[in-house]
């Protein structure tokens, strides 16, 4: 594959759902491209629009905490780990809203409680710590969930 190839296809792929940097870098080696023409490809893309690291990262966060029902925690692991900007990881978690955040987690709460016989505080707050909520968030949401 040459490079104008590898961009058009680049292109395309991220005109129809974003992308990060370093999904793009690992689709281009696996396409056997040369390290020096995978950083132009990724250099025209940032250039004409087509990669932007605070959409991707805002998008991410929207979607893991609406359909994957993740938390901020699990949400900023993820997204340093694919080795984005602090700075546009916390812009797109300070976007996401936090009502609706922890009627996600008063809901996935509520599911856990249905499928243990003997639901316990310290069990729902490590459910709510593995989903990737803070303890401030849990505690409430576990407190609000069990005096119901």
């Amino acid at each position: 594959m040459n490079t104008e190839t590898a961009l058009a296809r680049m292109a395309a792929l991220c005109s129809v759902s974003e992308h990060c940097e370093s999904d793009i870098r690992l689709r281009l080696e696996r396409a056997g491209l040369q390290a020096s023409d995978i950083q132009a490809v990724i250099d025209r893309l940032y250039a004409e629009g087509y990669l932007d690291t605070a959409r991707y990262c805002r998008a991410y966060a929207s979607d893991q905490m609406r359909f994957a029902r993740w938390g901020p925690v699990k949400i900023a692991a993820a997204l340093r780990q694919r080795g984005l900007p602090a700075a546009d990881i916390d812009e797109a978690l300070a976007v996401l809203p936090s009502e609706e955040m922890e009627a996600c987690l008063r809901h996935l709460l509520a599911s856990k409680m249905r499928q243990t016989a003997t639901p316990m505080r310290e069990k729902l707050l490590r459910f709510a710590a593995s989903r990737g909520f803070t303890y401030d968030m849990a505690c409430r949401a576990v407190d609000d969930v069990l005096c119901q």
